[in-house]
């Protein structure tokens, strides 16, 4: 058997293996540059059509003062610095010029508020966190509960120019936020650091041990841990991601990156694959609604739209899509969630783009796999792994045996984007890095051509009365009803058979569904053991912000009440 089946499946074009610079993020960023100071690096839009432009030459010109800025205020190479930030300008500048100086970055979402804001601060023993005026005031309520960090504010207003300052914390206001400065702690101004005359060298990086950023993950299913993820590790996965784009073409493509940076596939795939090799980042701080979404594609016209299901079940979804004209996209690069099949050919047939399905995690930078861009793409496979990673599939009960050819196990990885381990977490660590090898817990099978199929996470298996039950097969069926927009599935107690499946359902708007009608529906493609026993339907279903439904929440969260457009009939009876 040929241990790496899938090398036989890539375009021509496409190596089996990358070479791996010895350079840090910064010094990538920096050779791109050299390549192309005059182009567009940044335009920050907070509305399609108002917006401000960042040549490469000037985006490095405020990296090099922000890092003088940080020098200055005390902060040295192995310090921890905070990025509790949106999508916006002072997110990147921040992000190279830490890593320039030999900062570790800790990514922290902009939703966190109380214990989910206090346990990376205090975990990562962040020395400094940069924030916005809007932002800090969920610091300050936390403020007698952390070590008290440097912090660093900015302010949405001073980045968008383009708008009277009223209109911008007008804006804020409306949708709950005060755009005042915090009152209760000292802070330094994000603006005076990034007018620094303070003149510091780079830090000297040695790229496979120097951790570049504390990704956190596991809060989906467990304490949240830091990833350790090193430049070499960033740097190999943005590479082996330009391999994997054919058709792209340096220096000439835009990227709408609309998935957040502090999520590590919208630092990977939005922010620094793009920006090494010379694309220009079109940001905006928001979710844009499907409406918006649809003006900053025309306005903007990206060549390339890096997202998840959501975000493409909205463009699908739009009254107006159809009658958009939505061409000019070249490469979409799904990740984070199982697409649907249904989302992923009205996506294509909308727009013309290649929408491509991938794979990732956390402690892999985050790529791992993804669909051909060129080639054969599988529809519901993850695709194929990307150049210079291994792929095997383990015995989910006996993790030294190695699964044949065909049958469903554990997916183990290993290549130069895998991380270091958890920070701090070394029996964690112990669990899932095995003799140089990533055991990922998603239960996957191969095909003979090389492409995979995430069967489902381990922990998330139904088993029903003794049969395995996987949510994305059941998933998949519900997708298809032409009246379902969003569908998630989870294991629930039953007396007889250990667990039954319950669904939880969006109906499209003006539709309704009754919970017989879905039941049957599923039990009309797959076996009746796998159907649904209840139907819950819902306004929403619960998910991250890159838009991972959150299994996990659906089954400790209460039941909200249905509209009554979508009011279920009586709970079925068991079948």
């Amino acid at each position: 058997m040929d241990p790496h089946p899938w090398t036989a499946s890539y375009p021509k074009g496409i190596p089996a293996e990358v070479d791996i610079p010895k350079l840090s993020v910064t010094e990538m960023l920096q050779e791109a540059v050299r390549k192309w100071p005059a182009r567009d690096a940044l335009i920050f839009a907070l509305a399609p059509g108002h917006h401000k432009r960042w040549t490469f030459t000037e985006l490095w010109d405020e990296i090099e003062r922000f890092s003088g800025g940080l020098s200055e205020a005390g902060l040295k190479k192995g310090d921890r610095l905070a990025l509790f930030l949106p999508n916006c300008p002072q997110y990147i500048i921040a992000y190279y010029a830490a890593l320039r100086l030999g900062l570790t970055i800790v990514q922290v979402s902009p939703l966190y508020l109380g214990d989910d804001l206090v346990f990376p601060l205090k975990d990562s023993q962040a020395k400094a966190i940069v924030t916005l005026d809007f932002l800090s005031h969920k610091l300050e309520e936390v403020w007698d509960r952390i070590d008290h960090p440097i912090v660093i504010v900015g302010r949405l207003k001073e980045e968008a120019t383009f708008i009277p300052s009223l209109v911008v914390n007008g804006r804020l206001k409306k949708k709950g936020f005060d755009p005042s400065l915090p009152s209760k702690f000292p802070f330094l101004r994000f603006r005076n650091l990034r007018r620094s005359e303070v003149k510091v060298a780079a830090a000297s990086i040695v790229p496979a041990t120097d951790v570049a950023v504390f990704q956190y993950t596991g809060g989906t299913t467990g304490r949240p841990k830091a990833a350790m993820l090193t430049h070499r590790n960033l740097v190999a996965n943005a590479i082996q991601a330009r391999a994997w784009f054919m058709g792209a073409t340096d220096g000439e493509e835009v990227v709408l990156a609309l998935i957040p940076f502090f999520h590590v596939y919208g630092m990977t795939v939005a922010m620094n694959f793009p920006l090494f090799y010379g694309a220009t980042l079109v940001v905006n701080p928001d979710r844009p609604e499907p409406g918006s979404l649809l003006k900053f594609l025309t306005t903007y016209r990206p060549t390339q739209l890096p997202g998840v299901p959501a975000l493409y079940a909205a463009v699908c979804n739009h009254p107006d899509a159809g009658k958009t004209d939505l061409r000019g996209m070249k490469i979409c690069l799904s990740g984070s969630a199982p697409l649907p099949v249904e989302v992923w050919k009205k996506f294509e047939q909308l727009t013309g783009a290649n929408l491509i399905e991938g794979y990732g995690l956390s402690e892999a930078s985050p790529a791992t796999h993804a669909n051909p861009v060129t080639g054969k793409k599988k529809i519901g496979s993850i695709g194929l792994p990307l150049p210079s990673t291994d792929v095997k599939l383990i015995d989910p009960n006996d993790p030294t045996k190695e699964m044949p050819p065909g049958e469903e196990g554990e997916l183990a990885l290993r290549g130069p984007q895998v991380m270091l381990g958890y920070w701090n977490r070394p029996e964690e660590t112990a669990d899932v890095l095995r003799n140089g090898w990533l055991v990922t817990g998603d239960i996957a099978r191969m095909d003979p051509d090389g492409y995979s199929y995430i069967v489902d996470r381990k922990k998330d298996l139904i088993l029903v009365g003794g049969f395995n039950v996987y949510p994305r097969e059941v998933e998949e069926v519900l997708y298809k009803h032409p009246n379902i927009a969003e569908a998630a599935v989870i294991g629930i107690p039953h007396d007889t058979l250990g667990e039954v499946v319950k669904a939880f359902v969006v109906a499209k708007p003006g539709t309704h569904l009754t919970e017989k009608e879905v039941i049957e529906f599923v039990k009309g493609h797959i076996a009746h053991f796998k159907a649904p026993r209840s139907v819950e339907f819902r306004e929403s279903l619960p998910k991250t912000l890159v838009g991972k439904v959150l299994r996990r929440e659906l089954r400790e969260g209460p039941s909200p009440k249905p509209s009554a457009a979508q009011a279920p009939t009586a709970q079925a009876k068991a079948a």
